[in-house]
């Protein structure tokens, strides 16, 4: 058998080299004799025949750099992103990727050969893997906005104070860090060039990219997350704009220090770097999907928000669902909450309220553009569902676990000695069967570590949903009727309340704030400033990204704008510390009230004016079959005291952080809540 961890060579040879045939497999054990490794002075390497043979199979999409300008399949915008790439990071090879389902195969078996990946036998066509435990999450700390002006990145905090919206590049000093990693950092290995559509191919919402990168396990995410391969190319050959998308984990071959868990990445070089003027990003040294998957968060929210600004659109950290009440009617939500706060289980919900039907368009990204009848319409940029893992089960939603039952890669979480998966909000696995943690070690219940990473991962595609909407893929987008925003608020937040209009509503989103969750580096409960959850995801200045959505209600007839709500399931008991909300398919609750009052006639209808928005009457919110347990006063009370607190938190947030840059309509709506909680 292949050593585990002996494949670091092969990673940057099999996915490349064995397309033209079927899925790879080592040469029996007696065919492979031990010899030095070329590729790495730190052990000796048993798979030179192996190599020999996979180099007689090279696909003819697969070629030396020295003639990539013969690959016919380019259009010449890319050829030339390509060739300039290839310049800078000298790749051994280079891979145009078409995205076909043997392609996909060949690249999991060249994985699983390296160690990267493992099989999981109890699903179909479903992998582990294990990254180093120094990369296992976005790092907002290494992630930043080159641009010419800091403040075309980010207000200037006031009193030099370091920004908390965004972290700014100056262009000199980026060139200087590019040049710290990038030339020679594909040394050995293979370029993937991924072409690839955020959104259905060919919709007037769509927008395109082309992705370098050396992670084969990137390729294989990026086709589940995105539509990639020859579709795409054949939109750029007509002309279609794209950004332009480079990364490397940042480790040429031979290597100077062995990898851990096979996984190769560089923690201390890591830079995730985004040029909204050229519409660039170039990331590297993390093999994480937030960091490697330039598609996601890089491109669909922090490039996107800028040409969205540029081009009367928003782009938003929101799940879209639908939602058909018992008598056919069917209404479009989009909601925005941070990481880890329950956007998948929302967007998969199964209501507890008999006859209410949910639908899912998307749980993290949506891209909103009106259309020519004035109406706002979604579509979800994604391919795929790459959720967090942990808290996730049959319970919770059991929508998802029957969506990551198959072609599924599963990142950072625990093994079961019978070839699944286990993490923690999982039934206890039955008799006899043992788990592994993330690490690679031996877990059992009791163990003072979690088995699977709080941030670990799972990566499906979207049409394994089993309540994937009908028009999840529409070219034109859903209509929109309401949008939400939510957040982990332990205390003084009611569950469900409305703002009294559209620029109230943006006031609430600028306003949000939420515990940190493990979705990115950020340690304990501190409650932090979220605004509208794009606290991470910015591409420019946030007061310009405020008056972008206060414009919104100049565009288009107040009629035609949704309604805004804001949704807290989190809330405690202050005396045991236990949620006052059950959650899940509970949350059906607060959203038929938003479904009622989407459709209202009157203004107080279902509702009672409060300081802070209008709250469900009494009455209002359906309890039937919730349970004596649940206290309705509590999760409603609105005390003036917190609220006090909140806009002197609010207050001293805006002068520091946004400062000169806060819309005056946000120092108004401000100024009105002070004054409402102090009457």
């Amino acid at each position: 058998m292949v050593k585990r961890g002996s494949g670091h060579l092969l990673r940057s040879l099999i996915p490349a080299v064995a397309l033209a045939g079927p899925p790879l497999f080592a040469p029996p054990a007696a065919t492979l004799r031990a010899a030095p490794c070329s590729c790495c002075p730190l052990a000796l390497c048993t798979l030179q025949p192996l190599l020999v043979c996979l180099r007689a199979r090279v696909d003819a999409a697969s070629v030396g750099v020295r003639s990539l300008a013969s690959i016919p399949s380019l259009p010449p915008a890319v050829a030339d992103f390509v060739r300039r790439a290839a310049d800078e990071c000298k790749p051994a090879r280079v891979h145009v990727v078409t995205g076909t389902p043997q392609e996909t195969a060949n690249i999991l078996a060249g994985l699983e050969i390296e160690g990267m990946v493992k099989k999981l036998p109890k699903y179909e066509n479903c992998w582990l893997a294990r990254t180093d435990p120094k990369d296992v999450a976005r790092v907002e700390s290494k992630t930043v906005i080159v641009t010419k002006s800091q403040r075309d990145t980010v207000p200037i905090p006031a009193g030099g104070a370091k920004s908390q919206l965004g972290s700014w590049m100056s262009e000199s000093d980026w060139q200087a860090a590019r040049q710290e990693r990038f030339p020679g950092c594909m040394a050995g290995r293979t370029m993937y060039v991924i072409p690839f559509s955020m959104g259905p191919v060919g919709s007037p919402l769509t927008k395109y990219g082309v992705q370098v990168t050396d992670s084969a396990y990137v390729v294989a995410s990026m086709g589940t997350m995105t539509r990639m391969g020859t579709p795409v190319l054949n939109k750029l050959s007509e002309g279609a704009e794209f950004v332009r998308c480079q990364h490397s984990v940042g480790r040429p071959l031979p290597l100077k220090a062995p990898l851990v868990n096979s996984w190769p990445c560089n923690p201390e070089k890591v830079l995730i770097s985004h040029l909204p003027d050229t519409r660039q990003i170039m990331s590297f040294g993390s093999g994480y999907g937030g960091n490697s998957l330039l598609g996601k968060k890089c491109f669909a929210l922090r490039i996107a928000s800028r040409i969205a600004k540029d081009e009367g659109w928003l782009a938003e950290h929101m799940l879209i669902l639908g939602i058909t009440n018992p008598q056919g009617v069917k209404r479009y939500v989009a909601a925005a909450f941070p990481s880890a706060c329950g956007k998948t289980n929302l967007a998969m919900m199964k209501p507890a309220l008999p006859g209410w039907k949910v639908e899912c368009v998307g749980d993290d990204i949506a891209w909103m553009k009106f259309d020519s009848q004035g109406k706002l319409r979604a579509i979800n940029p994604e391919n795929g569902f790459f959720g967090v893992a942990p808290g996730t089960s049959n319970k919770t939603n059991p929508y998802a676990m029957a969506t990551i039952a198959k072609n599924t890669v599963f990142t950072n979480v625990g093994e079961t000695s019978d070839g699944g998966v286990w993490w923690e909000g999982l039934d206890p696995p039955p008799a006899g069967v043992t788990l592994t943690d993330w690490h690679g070690k031996t877990w059992q219940k009791g163990s003072s570590t979690q088995c699977a990473h709080p941030n670990s991962r799972f990566c499906a595609p979207a049409a394994q949903c089993p309540i994937i909407d009908p028009q999840w893929e529409s070219a034109e987008g859903v209509p929109i009727d309401a949008i939400i925003f939510g957040g982990r608020r332990p205390e003084g937040v009611p569950l469900v309340y409305e703002s009294f209009n559209w620029q109230h509503g943006v006031f609430i989103g600028a306003s949000m704030r939420s515990e940190a969750t493990a979705a990115a580096e950020h340690q304990g409960k501190v409650i932090m400033h979220d605004p509208f959850a794009m606290r991470p995801f910015f591409g420019y200045n946030f007061g310009d990204y405020l008056a972008h959505w206060l414009s919104m209600q100049t565009r288009k007839a107040p009629t035609h704008l949704p309604k805004i709500f804001h949704v807290n399931w989190f809330r405690k008991n202050p005396a045991n510390g236990a949620f006052l909300w059950p959650g899940f398919g509970e949350n059906a609750r607060a959203l038929e009230w938003i479904f009622k009052r989407c459709g209202r006639e009157r203004e107080e209808e279902a509702a009672k004016r409060s300081i802070i928005g209008w709250l469900p009457e009494d009455g209002a919110i359906d309890t039937k079959g919730l349970g004596s347990d649940v206290d309705m006063g509590a999760l409603f009370d609105v005390p003036r005291s917190f609220w006090q607190k909140e806009t002197k938190e609010l207050r001293a947030y805006f002068s520091q952080q946004v400062g000169a840059d806060l819309p005056a309509q946000m120092e108004a709506e401000l100024k009105a809540l002070e004054e409402r909680v102090h009457k």
